[in-house]
């Protein structure tokens, strides 16, 4: 029998979001048991990122991407969603640049103290639909096993603008170069991406501002003024 990974207290769609992201295609872990205090994974033996690897993450991504979702804001199951410790409201919509201020942006910088700041922040992105996403791709949550493949954990999975998980997979490293080129022959990006990566970037770091204050409150506020209209 495989060994396990216990999570105690997990978050509460976190096993929903783990099996909405599998039925659209990403390798996850298998779910042994769950309760809302215990969540029972199969562990993965771990290894390092292969070139192949790399470019399949690319292409698993763009199929979970693709596999969209209902609405913007859709979750995989009802519930609070929770991005790490921090809880995010998340109603569902059809108009992705105001639902990002809204309700990614403008709640935490509330919390924050920085609503002044963000509040002049523009938000303007290409109309796509709503895609399924992982919603804390940084690159911890990207393992690799002792085969060299990509498994997704922790997701904080909700429907949104695909851009967004790209984005944060770059906030604390770098996106392979595999993995781009290998996205964008699934699912081509929209011109101009790379101009708003910056601007999908600002709510993971008001997450961290909220939850851990200090420097990421002056990285946040320093990326919106950036940001602003």
């Amino acid at each position: 029998m495989s060994s396990t990974f216990v999570k105690a207290d997990p978050a509460p769609l976190e096993a929903a979001g783990l099996r909405w992201l599998a039925a659209a295609g990403a390798r996850v872990p298998e779910i042994v048991e769950e309760s809302p205090t215990r969540l029972v994974l199969c562990r993965i033996d771990p290894g390092r990122l292969s070139a192949d690897g790399e470019a399949e993450l690319g292409r698993m991504l763009a199929t979970v991407h693709r596999a969209g979702a209902p609405r913007f804001g859709s979750l995989p199951a009802p519930g609070p969603l929770f991005v790490g410790r921090c809880e995010v409201p998340s109603p569902e919509a059809d108009d992705w640049n105001a639902y990002y201020m809204e309700h990614r942006l403008m709640p935490l910088a509330a919390r924050a103290g920085l609503s002044r700041e963000v509040e002049r922040v523009h938000v303007d992105a290409p109309t796509e639909p709503p895609a399924r996403l992982h919603g804390d791709l940084w690159t911890g949550n990207v393992l690799a096993d002792c085969a060299g493949r990509p498994w997704l954990i922790d997701p904080a999975a909700y429907g949104g603008h695909r851009e967004v998980d790209l984005a944060m997979l770059a906030l604390f490293g770098t996106v392979p170069a595999r993995t781009l080129a290998a996205y964008e022959e699934v699912a081509p990006l929209a011109d101009g991406w790379r101009d708003r990566v910056e601007l999908w970037q600002l709510f993971p770091l008001l997450v961290h501002a909220v939850l851990f204050g200090g420097g990421y409150v002056a990285r946040s506020r320093e990326l919106a003024l950036r940001l602003a209209r």
